[in-house]
């Protein structure tokens, strides 16, 4: 499949942004009226998929159409997936993280604010929690879904910008003689509806989600970063660390279905003001799910002051 043959996931107008780990699309929901009756101005927002085999900005899909109604929403396809570049390298939470930088200072300058809105999706929440960190006055709010980070596994304290990366994993999947027939089978169709029902930790998935990852699978370099994923490199080793040092409010929603329902390791952080964490009924991407009452359950996060 031609990399050009890749639908856009998303509608509305697509930027082409540089960024250190090769050039990655960021999708504008279409204008929409902005300002409602009674409720305050909200900051532009940008949403960042998962990482996966698979992965993509059609994971946002539901909450771009819906924030869209009456705020700006931005999502960008992470390095690697999607319609960016999936340039033939090591991943990293580095790379992910300046992508991130860069889509944000875009949305400064386009709409002329102070701070952004940022909501990420479980890997993805590692990098958007760095971001904040280390640009705390571009980020006003974070909102982390099935974040990783939380569960019962050894802590993750380590040095700074270091990663769980396993070089002999990395050098083994990336051998040329069966990287290509590795990626190929963790991506069939099949394979990648078995992931999402263990995702959704039910037999019924969105089927449009379904199709888009598959598409996504076959354009050219589709395995880099998955690759990288694979053996570890995209987790931070210091995630603890950051989850200790963010000073913006952060609302977590946490899984009760599925693959993605450890969260015991969050009690350090439960009783800190800044910190709230929700049990959002449904699997570890909710907001697919209209009975899983996300959408009413953030909606007093954002209008917050």
């Amino acid at each position: 499949m031609a990399g050009d043959a890749l639908p856009p996931a998303l509608p509305g107008d697509q930027t082409t942004l540089d960024t250190p780990g090769g050039r990655v699309t960021v999708y504008r929901s279409p204008p929409a009226e902005l300002a409602q009756a009674g409720r305050p101005a909200l900051p532009p927002l940008l949403l960042v998929h998962s990482v996966n085999a698979a992965a993509s900005a059609a994971e946002v899909a539901p909450l771009y159409a819906h924030y869209g109604r009456n705020r700006p929403v931005w999502a960008l396809d992470l390095p690697g997936f999607g319609l960016s570049e999936r340039r033939d390298q090591r991943y990293t939470p580095r790379l992910m993280t300046d992508a991130l930088h860069v889509a944000i200072t875009h949305l400064r300058q386009t709409t002329g604010a102070g701070a952004v809105d940022l909501l990420a999706v479980s890997l993805s929440c590692e990098f958007a929690a760095r971001v904040a960190c280390e640009a705390p006055a571009t980020v006003r709010r974070l909102a982390l879904v099935s974040p990783t980070g939380f569960n019962g596994r050894r802590s993750r304290a380590g040095r700074p910008g270091s990663t769980l990366g396993v070089p002999a994993m990395y050098r083994l999947v990336r051998w040329p003689f069966w990287s290509d027939a590795l990626f190929r089978g963790l991506t069939r169709p099949g394979v990648i509806r078995y992931f999402l029902r263990r995702t959704w930790g039910s037999q019924t998935i969105d089927e449009a989600l379904w199709r888009y990852a598959v598409q996504t699978a076959r354009v050219p370099g589709a395995r880099h970063a998955p690759l990288s994923f694979l053996s570890a490199y995209l987790f931070s080793a210091d995630i603890d660390t950051l989850y200790d040092t963010l000073r913006c409010p952060v609302w977590v929603s946490m899984a009760t279905r599925g693959d993605f329902t450890d969260y015991r390791r969050r009690d350090r952080l439960q009783g800190r003001s800044h910190w709230q964490f929700h049990a959002v009924p449904g699997g570890a991407l909710p907001y697919f799910e209209p009975d899983s009452g996300f959408l009413e359950r953030l909606a007093p996060f954002w209008l917050a002051p």
